[in-house]
């Protein structure tokens, strides 16, 4: 069965071959290098230092130049082609290509993104691989944020990002499924102000719904444009509603300017036989049913280390079991620091009790951090291999 096939089934409630397998990110260089391939993160940072020399060391004509060549063909595939390898290599059935969160303004050590977010490239000082961090917003009000380039759903980047993570989906034999992912409609906005900026707009009841509404009007064309350029699967919603403690803001806030959109998203892929995949980390529990409702396929991760005992995977899977599909969710501060036993258990736990009829997907509980432990890395996945072949085998 191939990966696109396996997916799909999942998410239909179906059994397929074998429960499926995803993570949102792999930021841990032990892991690539065991699977023989480079960090793509340290590979984008030589090659902007290399254009920043170039450039004759100007931040001004590094964005001309970056903007430019990041279109070419050749470019795309050297980006976003380790990314899609190392995926293959370990043996997920899904992967992610980004047609958002573009680099706009570059800088010496990082950017400043399409939505204003600053990015800068960082040093682990354990293994000396590069991170990219989020430092802040560009936006100090509404002014400001007037004053940046408006939002482009046609830009010709986000239509050749699609066809070349395609392209290298059929050159893969369909090992795997790249799914395009877009940005969601909190994250985006949040980001662009920072927190504390942001919290001032939202008394300001018309500017913020102007900005939500520019966020989830880029998303629904985006859907639009995915769907014309011939998606036959699923798109991925990247966005961040919670953290550990609880929602950013309160859930009339989410039912007034987020989920509104989320629903006219799924509506419009329900139409195309497409299917959503919401990402979003922390404690999202207040607003889970009205997520359900607005037609969500699938969500991830299901964080497991919020502060909520609500908001666990297995309860949430006894009532919403036949209405939405799970993917996560091992804890990665137990691959980080827990035994191996223990990764073996819960990840038994997971397929064993989630897994059957299918409406599952298996993944850590938010990403492959630098601080995971290759062992219990390997461990997880080995379970995986082991017990994840349908039917499951419940002893």
């Amino acid at each position: 069965m191939q990966a696109r096939e396996r997916i799909l089934k999942a998410i239909e409630h179906e059994e397929p071959d074998r429960v499926p397998s995803f993570e949102t990110s792999v930021d841990n260089l032990q892991v690539c290098k065991y699977f023989g391939e480079k960090y793509f993160i340290d590979e984008v940072v030589k090659m902007q230092k290399f254009c920043y020399n170039l450039c004759f060391r100007s931040e001004k004509l590094l964005s001309k130049f970056m903007n430019f060549m990041s279109k070419k063909d050749f470019a795309i595939k050297k980006a976003i082609g380790p990314w899609i390898q190392l995926y293959t290599k370990i043996g997920f059935d899904m992967v992610t290509s980004s047609l958002c969160h573009h680099p706009l303004i570059f800088k010496k050590d990082g950017w400043i993104d399409e939505f204003g977010r600053r990015m800068t490239f960082k040093v682990n000082p354990k293994d000396s691989m590069s991170l990219l961090y989020y430092i802040g917003g560009t936006f100090q009000n509404f002014d400001d944020y007037q004053q940046f380039p408006p939002l482009d759903p046609d830009n010709i980047l986000r239509e050749r990002m699609f066809k070349t993570s395609k392209k290298i989906q059929a050159n893969l034999k369909e090992k795997i499924y790249v799914v395009p992912y877009i940005n969601g409609i909190m994250e985006a906005t949040w980001e662009g102000f920072g927190l504390a900026n942001f919290s001032k707009l939202l008394v300001k009841r018309k500017q913020i719904k102007q900005i939500f509404d520019d966020r989830g009007n880029l998303a629904l064309e985006l859907t639009k444009r995915i769907i014309d350029w011939g998606e036959t699967g699923a798109i991925y919603i990247t966005d961040d509603y919670g953290y550990k403690q609880g929602l950013f803001m309160s859930p009339n806030n989410y039912r007034t300017y987020v989920i509104p959109w989320i629903h006219q998203i799924c509506k419009t892929a329900h139409k195309a036989d497409l299917k959503i995949i919401l990402h979003s980390c922390g404690d999202i529990f207040p607003i889970f049913e009205d997520l359900v409702k607005a037609g969500i396929d699938a969500i991830n991760p299901i964080e497991p280390t919020t502060a909520n005992p609500e908001y666990d995977i297995f309860k949430l899977h006894e009532k919403y079991r036949d209405k939405i599909t799970f993917c996560g969710n091992l804890s990665p501060q137990m691959l980080a620091t827990g035994e191996t036993s223990e990764i073996e258990v819960y990840a038994k736990r997971l397929i064993q009790e989630l897994a059957p009829n299918g409406g599952f997907i298996f993944s850590s509980g938010h990403s492959i951090n630098p601080a995971v432990k290759l062992e219990n890395f390997l461990a997880m996945r080995k379970i995986l291999e082991k017990l994840g072949k349908y039917p499951i085998n419940m002893n």
